[in-house]
């Protein structure tokens, strides 16, 4: 019988936290550390909360980064150093952006990690319920290696490529996303100042070819002022921005994109970044 991986997962906030107890279902050895420690505590029970970061990759076979940016990845990975075991698989699933993954993927050469580019389509709910879309890409020879975690957190993979492919997909799902949250904001806006019941405008889309589930959930939030974080506001905004720049970089003229950009701006601004990105309602 083949042993299970052992896991090191670092990071234990929105989307980390439920993507540790599927992980730990799946009866994968899991140590788990988070920069917060307190947000790591609660998931004693199933998992090794570390102290340090060196103490949870430390022999790991498989290290997962879920963290909010960049800085905060390349940041961790390095304070891991030589507790890494060389040729150890790295998931990464932060929302990085083009230049991010490919500095990561630079980084994992460096430390002798196998790389996998990973992110995830889904938000709190889903990585909860362990069925996130997986994004990945990564060399063939990763990919059974990494399809127990895959397995655990999702509910299937989508193999985009054996380079960095994931990653871009991954702005592009992101930009329908924003687009979606930002449309339903401004129509149920333009409806309130127009005199109109703006719940009258999900009443009339509902169950027709321009409806969705998003559209429902998150119109309703909006009105309802239910705005816990699936999706913080500040985490969408570090998306756009990336979107943007993923854009630039390609020679795409993004016609909606800097409006959603400004708006969501306008809404952390106004002390809304820890609320779920449907808050952008609340400044329109």
């Amino acid at each position: 019988m083949t042993a299970r991986p052992t896991v090191a997962l670092l990071g234990t906030g929105t989307m980390g936290a439920g993507m540790a107890r599927n992980i730990a279902a799946a009866g994968l050895p899991l140590r788990i550390w988070n920069r917060t420690p307190e947000k790591a505590r609660p998931l004693a029970d199933v998992a090794t909360v570390a102290e340090t970061v060196a103490d949870a990759v430390a022999g790991a076979d498989i290290v997962v980064t879920m963290l909010f940016d960049r800085e905060s990845v390349a940041a961790t990975i390095a304070e891991a150093g030589e507790a890494l075991a060389s040729g150890a698989l790295w998931i990464q699933s932060s929302t990085v952006g083009v230049e991010g993954t490919e500095e990561l993927a630079r980084l994992a050469s460096d430390l002798g990690l196998a790389y996998v580019d990973a992110p995830v389509l889904g938000t709190k709910k889903p990585a909860d319920d362990g069925a996130l879309v997986v994004l990945a890409s990564g060399p063939d020879e990763t990919r059974e290696r990494a399809q127990p975690v895959f397995d655990a957190i999702g509910s299937r993979t989508l193999w985009v490529g054996a380079g960095l492919e994931a990653s871009r997909l991954k702005l592009v799902a992101n930009a329908w996303v924003f687009t979606v949250v930002e449309g339903v904001a401004e129509s149920l806006a333009l409806a309130r100042d127009l005199g109109v019941d703006p719940r009258l405008f999900l009443d009339a889309v509902k169950g027709g070819a321009l409806d969705a589930p998003y559209v429902q959930l998150k119109g309703a939030a909006m009105l309802d002022g239910e705005l816990a974080p699936a999706f913080r506001l500040e985490g969408a905004l570090k998306d756009v921005d990336l979107i943007l720049a993923a854009a630039a970089g390609a020679g795409v003229d993004l016609g909606l994109m800097p409006g959603i950009r400004a708006h969501f701006a306008r809404a952390v601004d106004a002390g809304d970044g820890d609320l779920d990105m449907a808050a952008t309602y609340r400044t329109h």
